[in-house]
C-alpha cells in the first residue's frame, strides 16, 4: 500500500481510492484537540494526549514520528518526547523498520483494557502502603492513622471492584465482538 503524508491529525494517509468516504477530517482534527485537552484536565501532558488520539484515529495500523510531526504541525522534538512518555506508560510500542533508521509506532492492542488492567498492581500498592501508615500512625486510635485507613479502604475497594468490572468487560467484549461477526455473515 502506498502512502502519503498530510498535516491533519489523524488523517489516514493512504491512497485518495481508499479513503472512507465518512471521514470529516475538520472534525477529526476537532475531536482529537478536544479530546487532548479533556486529557490534558486529568494530568495527562499535552502532548503526549495528541499523539494518542492522533494514533487512535488514524486507519493505519502504524506511524512514524514524522507522520505524527506532520500531522499535527509539530517540531521532531515534541514528537520525542511524546513518544517516550506514551511507551514508558505502556501506550505505544516502538518497531524498527528493517533497513532504515526510522521506528514505525503502534497501539497496543485493546489499550484501555491493558492500561487499566496494568494499573492493578498500583492500586494494590497504594492500599498496602496505605495499611503501613496507618499502623505507623497509631491507626484508628489517631486523626492521622484514620486517614490513612480509609485510604488504604479505599483503594481496597477499588481494585476488588475493578477486578469485578474487568471480568464484566471481558464478557461483553466477546459479546459485542460475537454481534459484529454475525451482523457481517448477514
Amino acid at each position: 500500500m502506498t502512502t502519503e503524508t498530510t498535516r491533519d491529525a489523524g488523517r489516514p494517509a493512504e491512497r485518495d481510492e481508499e479513503r472512507n468516504e465518512d471521514r470529516d477530517e475538520d472534525k477529526v482534527r476537532r475531536f482529537v484537540e478536544h479530546m487532548a485537552m479533556l486529557f490534558e484536565g486529568w494530568g495527562f501532558p499535552r502532548m503526549a494526549a495528541r499523539v494518542l488520539l492522533t494514533m487512535m484515529a488514524a486507519d493505519e495500523e502504524t506511524l512514524t514520528a514524522g507522520d505524527l510531526a506532520e500531522r499535527l504541525g509539530v517540531s521532531a522534538a515534541a514528537i520525542s518526547g511524546a513518544v517516550r512518555y506514551l511507551q514508558h506508560i505502556g501506550m505505544l510500542s516502538r518497531e524498527p523498520v528493517p533497513g532504515e533508521r526510522t521506528h514505525r509506532y503502534r497501539l497496543p492492542d485493546d489499550l484501555w483494557y491493558e492500561t487499566t488492567v496494568g494499573k492493578r498492581g498500583v492500586l494494590a500498592s497504594v492500599a498496602e502502603l496505605a495499611g503501613d501508615g496507618a499502623r505507623a500512625l497509631g491507626g484508628s486510635a489517631t486523626p492521622s492513622g484514620r486517614r490513612m485507613e480509609q485510604m488504604r479502604d479505599f483503594y481496597v475497594f477499588v481494585d476488588e471492584a475493578l477486578g469485578d468490572l474487568m471480568e464484566k468487560w471481558e464478557a461483553e467484549r466477546t459479546t459485542k465482538a460475537d454481534r459484529r461477526a454475525k451482523s457481517k455473515r448477514s
